[in-house]
């Protein structure tokens, strides 16, 4: 067995499987908090449903394996965003339980980014 695609496939598990649980519940409980986030910035509200692309798509093809490295970009896009629109005012901050309140969002940014630089690996549906 090679160890390193193991690896490779397990973070694609984890990054794709874990974020898809966000972005079905906004798919049933709508964006209207980060179309007003959006508003806010003063970029047109649409720009929102990017959501559904970077929470719901691109997971599912990390998941499966097609371009991995494409669509972790997504990702690190999506979390880039969600960071800036969420986050920015608390970096310092601690959140419930003195956890860091980047901590989740972070935790997908970076994972995309290995994802990124590494690739889909052999248990993937094309392997870059």
């Amino acid at each position: 067995m090679d160890s390193q695609s193991i690896g490779k496939l397990l973070l694609r598990l984890m990054v794709g499987g874990l974020l898809l649980f966000h972005g079905v519940d906004k798919m049933l409980h709508g964006i209207t908090f980060i179309m007003n986030a959006i508003k806010m910035q003063g970029l047109p509200y649409y720009i929102a449903y990017g959501v559904y692309i970077g929470e719901i798509l691109a997971p599912i093809m990390l998941i499966i394996g097609w371009k991995s490295r494409w669509w972790a970009s997504i990702v690190v896009i999506n979390m880039a965003t969600a960071i800036y629109l969420t986050q920015l005012k608390s970096f310092l901050s601690l959140g419930a339980y003195g956890a860091w309140s980047w901590e989740v969002p972070i935790f997908y940014l970076v994972s995309a980014l290995a994802i990124a630089f590494l690739g889909g690996g052999k248990y993937s549906v094309s392997r870059d």
